[in-house]
């Protein structure tokens, strides 16, 4: 299901299904709801609670966990930008030797697990592969 004007929201549960069907049944995605959006003083209110929970500015859209590793991914549609507390984040992660990817399309998620050396049961394709690979033929009516 496709909602108009959100985008990010749409490659998130479209990485979330694929991952889940990528991954061994062992692994955990986890999302982390990690700010409020309602405007106003009572946002700014809930805000100030979950920072005071823990809830870190910029931390990432997903978190990978299986087989012993952790790969934080940062979800962007395709024109997004990241907000210098994301930029922090990334920053701070990959100084503590974490891996973490932006990723733009369900391509870069799955292909974000095989460079941080995750097994799946997918082979994602290669830029060449995408490139010379012939379209698909319809069923005769």
């Amino acid at each position: 299901m496709t909602r108009r004007g959100t985008p990010e929201a749409d490659l998130q549960r479209a990485v979330v299904t694929a991952l889940r069907f990528a991954l061994p049944k062992s692994a955990i995605i986890h999302h982390c709801a990690n700010e409020v959006t309602e405007p106003g003083p009572r946002g700014a209110k809930r805000q100030a609670i979950l920072v005071g929970m823990g809830v870190h500015p910029g931390f990432a859209d997903l978190m990978v966990l299986s087989e012993g590793r952790l790969l934080f991914l940062e979800l962007k549609a395709p024109k997004g930008r990241l907000r210098p507390a994301q930029e922090a984040f990334r920053d701070d992660v990959k100084a503590q030797g974490f891996g973490r990817t932006l990723v733009r399309s369900l391509d870069d998620a799955l292909g974000a697990l095989a460079d941080h050396g995750f097994t799946t049961r997918v082979v994602p394709q290669t830029d060449a592969q995408r490139a010379t690979a012939r379209p698909a033929r319809r069923a005769a009516p």
